[in-house]
């Protein structure tokens, strides 16, 4: 949705929808946005980063905020775009980061007008905080289901601690990116043209930033150190089921080499007697019993 709020010193911010503005592209000349910022914004594979115009003192920044309206059994990150311009902040937002506007929406509610750059970073920091209930809320699944893993190992769990990996190399990756920009920017000269206010701002942003790596990266090792446990245990399961059916197929063979003597056309001991099969499977059974222990012992000491 298109939005246009007042900010500190004659300064606003305006959203840009990316998806109602397909159907009128002439708005991204109105407000000065280039080709090349286009293309950024509408790429959902875009890093974080910025990009700083020395002609006209245009910052860009490409921030990761999560996609909390994904259709798949894990949790994706997506770009949002922040245009900087001499009294102006824009994004431009689509409908899976459509909630990152509310909550802009909402600090400017709740707070009196600010700066571009205080108005920005204080964005940055709330977009982090939006991280932590999607990691709480992992980190608890991922106790349910190591817990019931415990129990009994089925696919369904396995999948399950999968798709939790899969989204903790999203968020561990989106994490590092935007530390990395913040980090960026501390370097970078348009740093010294902050106030002490702005920087204030920017220093809770970065808190929040390496906090959030801090957190995705405890959580994927724990969850890679479960799926490698829980590897080896289906490993160690398979050597015990292809142990026991190496016993169980001996033993067969010492059956099928007893009755093979008696199918023989030659003279045998008790080919005459009409209790030789009593004989046949007591011996067997003694024989089985004797190698069994032997398989045993033999298994168990490997």
């Amino acid at each position: 949705m298109f939005l246009e709020r007042k900010l500190k010193d004659q300064s606003v911010w305006i959203n840009i929808d990316s998806d109602e503005v397909k159907k009128n592209a002439q708005i991204y000349q109105d407000y000065g946005i280039d080709q090349e910022t286009i293309e950024y914004a509408l790429d959902k594979n875009e890093r974080a980063h910025m990009d700083y115009n020395r002609e006209n003192g245009t910052v860009l920044f490409i921030y990761n905020v999560l996609n909390l309206a994904t259709d798949k059994d894990y949790y994706e990150t997506i770009p949002m775009t922040f245009i900087v311009q001499e009294r102006r902040l824009i994004t431009i937002s689509n409908q899976d980061n459509a909630y990152v506007v509310d909550m802009l929406r909402a600090y400017t509610e709740q707070h009196e007008p600010v700066s571009i750059y205080k108005f920005l970073f204080a964005g940055l920091e709330l977009i982090s905080n939006s991280y932590y209930p999607v990691i709480e809320k992992m980190d608890k699944s991922k106790d349910d289901i190591n817990r019931l893993l415990r129990k009994t190992t089925t696919k369904k769990h396995l999948f399950a601690l999968s798709d939790l990996e899969t989204s903790m190399v999203y968020l561990v990756a989106a994490a590092k990116q935007n530390r990395m920009l913040l980090e960026h920017i501390k370097s970078h000269g348009i740093y010294r043209s902050f106030d002490e206010t702005e920087k204030e701002q920017f220093d809770d942003a970065m808190i929040e930033a390496r906090q959030l790596v801090s957190m995705t990266d405890l959580i994927a090792q724990v969850l890679s150190q479960l799926s490698g446990s829980y590897n080896n245990i289906l490993n160690n399961n398979l050597n015990d089921n292809l142990t026991l059916l190496t016993i169980i197929s001996v033993l067969l063979a010492v059956l099928a080499v007893i009755t093979g003597f008696f199918g023989m056309n030659v003279p045998l001991p008790l080919s005459d007697d009409k209790n030789a099969w009593i004989y046949i499977v007591v011996i067997s059974l003694i024989l089985w019993g004797v190698l069994t222990k032997v398989l045993k012992w033999v298994a168990n000491k490997k």
